[in-house]
């Protein structure tokens, strides 16, 4: 089974209503110890797990599933492999840190269904900082 490498430690920043981890942490995907390994670095920011109001009823943006939020937050950012890979990881993540079979099905629809907006802002972010490398 695939394994994080370390816990999760992050730094509430409130102004921002956002967290960044307090020190990197690496993902082995597939199975412990796979040459397939993402490593999320120290200083990402994120917000967790991006739950909408009306749904955060159900669930909240912090649970168990914190490890598998910060880790598909920061593979989409990157966008270095496909979405629908990311969002296939991101269940495999939560299976591992323990989120009940039921959660990690709603939540994965969720990000099926509506993670292509992050995506999409992300995909305009990574294009702007590449232009302006280029322009340099």
């Amino acid at each position: 089974m695939s394994s994080f490498t370390d816990k999760l430690h992050l730094i509430y920043y409130p102004k921002k209503n956002t967290w960044k981890t307090a020190r990197a942490f690496t993902y082995f995907v597939g199975e412990e110890y796979s040459e397939d390994r993402i490593v999320v670095p120290k200083g990402f920011e994120t917000d967790l797990a991006s739950v909408p109001w009306p749904a955060s009823m159900l669930i909240p943006k912090s649970g168990k599933y914190n490890p598998a939020a910060v880790l598909h937050d920061y593979i989409c950012s990157t966008q270095e492999r496909p979405r629908a890979e990311c969002d296939r990881i991101f269940l495999e993540a939560m299976e591992v840190v323990g989120v009940p079979l039921v959660k990690r099905r709603i939540m994965y629809r969720a990000v099926r269904m509506f993670g292509w907006i992050s995506w999409r802002n992300h995909s305009y972010k990574n294009e702007k900082r590449n232009n302006d490398k280029k322009n340099k």
